[in-house]
């Protein structure tokens, strides 16, 4: 410890040799910028921070990071800091950039691949074992990131999950089937989704193991576009038994209550969640739809077997004028194949229907709505619960996500870029929401 009189008798030498000290001046912080907190789930929000600036001063924030595929994505947003020289994301109004208005999460939902990118990119994560590490900084002046050069005062890098610490991560290769299990920490038992998503195929992992953060069992599952499915890739070569063995898989895992399992189905998947529920011989305790239809204009999947090529039939694909596809016609009740077609009367559990009204690339209105029609004819209108969300598109991922509301569908037999509708406010918003009101009915249908 310093003796009080020996560091005085240094600060009167340092006065002598360089002036009397300007305290207020020479010591004033430099610039800082905060995020709280500095590691956390992808649904959970983010405190962000700047501080010791001058007071009402023009700031640039900026957000960057890479996906796993390496490609480069930003937001950045425009704020005047208050009389303290403090700017607070979740109390300012952005008059610029990425977004507008008091926007906390703006920065991640805002997300878009930095110019110059390939065309058709949709951030999705691949290997959930690892964060999105996002890099977040306070720049001076109202500016573009991307054009020109800019004057950095401070930063600060927050990591995004979406597993919790404790999940454990399964694969699952038995019995034909190709998926990931995710379990909770913990003994168990817990109660159960089994995850479709939708013809885009691949095993996608990153919702089931959101689920199993927040205490499900989650087993995602394949059923299209994997290479250790059977061949060719662009057909659903798997049949009725494939869900069924998933189903049982999940139901008779011995951490999993076997009377509290659901099924979550995105777009096709809300499909097959609906024939599984209602002609497969399986008992699920809940259903979560989103913006999934009751039937198809196309046979791709026929009860009980296997199926076409799915870019065999384009009768009812739309084209913008820029070349882009919609397939939400496909998907129109009236235009339904009749042997597609789900008996909805015959569901016997709960369903939670999210419906995104700029769907383009399913019928989304008119699917709830025959949905909820047919189950009230039946007398069981009480099942039904459904969640509109006014310009919000197809693709409703987990909260803060940017939306897509066009991307990549295929390069061959030609290069397909669809249309998938939703615009960045109204969609973040009815992701917020709609994650809240998924895991409110899974507690009470599942858990309770």
């Amino acid at each position: 410890m310093i003796p009080r009189f020996s560091l005085y008798k240094k600060l009167t030498i340092l006065k002598h040799a360089v002036g009397a000290v300007r305290w207020r001046s020479s010591c004033r912080p430099s610039p800082l910028l905060t995020a709280a907190p500095i590691r956390a789930l992808v649904d959970e929000p983010i405190s962000i921070k700047g501080y010791f600036l001058p007071p009402q001063y023009p700031v640039t924030v900026c957000a960057r990071m890479h996906c796993d595929d390496g490609d480069l994505w930003e937001a950045f947003a425009h704020y005047y800091t208050d009389a303290d020289g403090t700017v607070n994301l979740t109390r300012d109004h952005s008059v610029g950039g990425s977004y507008l208005g008091c926007e906390p999460m703006g920065l991640f939902w805002g997300l878009e691949p930095a110019p110059g990118a390939k065309d058709g990119l949709r951030l999705r994560k691949k290997n959930v074992m690892t964060p999105y590490v996002v890099n977040i900084h306070l720049l001076e002046g109202h500016i573009s990131p991307s054009e020109g050069q800019s004057t950095e005062v401070a930063s600060v890098t927050a990591e995004r999950w979406y597993i919790a610490p404790g999940v454990r991560r399964i694969d699952i290769r038995e019995n034909g089937l190709v998926g990931t299990l995710f379990l909770p920490p913990g003994p168990g038992p817990f109660p159960a989704m089994l995850d479709l998503w939708g013809m885009g195929g691949g095993l996608v992992e990153y919702r089931s193991a959101l689920v199993a953060s927040r205490g499900f069992a989650s087993l995602s599952l394949a059923y299209i576009g994997h290479k250790e499915l059977p061949a060719p890739q662009n057909c659903i070569n798997v049949g009725d038994s494939y869900f069924k063995s998933a189903f049982h898989l999940l139901q008779n895992h011995r951490q999993v209550c076997a009377d509290r399992v659901g099924i979550t189905g995105l777009s096709f998947g809300g499909h097959l969640s609906l024939q599984m529920a209602t002609r497969m011989g399986v008992k699920p305790s809940c259903l979560v739809l989103i913006n999934g239809p009751v039937g198809t204009a196309h046979t791709f999947f026929k009860p009980g077997g296997k199926a076409e090529n799915i870019e065999r039939d384009q009768t009812y694909w739309r084209y913008d004028d820029q070349g882009r596809v919609s397939y939400r016609n496909m998907f129109l009740p009236d235009n339904f194949f009749t042997e597609t077609l789900v008996k909805i009367e015959n569901l016997t559990c709960p369903v939670l229907y999210i419906l995104s009204e700029d769907d383009l690339g399913s019928a989304s209105t008119e699917n709830a709505n025959l949905i909820e029609e047919t189950l009230r004819a039946a007398g069981k209108s009480e099942l039904f619960t459904c969640f509109s969300y006014p310009g919000a598109g197809h693709l409703i991922e987990p909260p803060y996500s940017p939306n897509s509301r066009m991307s990549l569908w295929s390069i061959k037999p030609k290069r397909t870029i669809t249309l998938w509708g939703g615009h960045p406010a109204p969609h973040a918003a009815a992701q917020e929401d709609a994650w809240k009101k998924i895991l409110d009915f899974m507690e009470r249908n599942l858990r309770h």
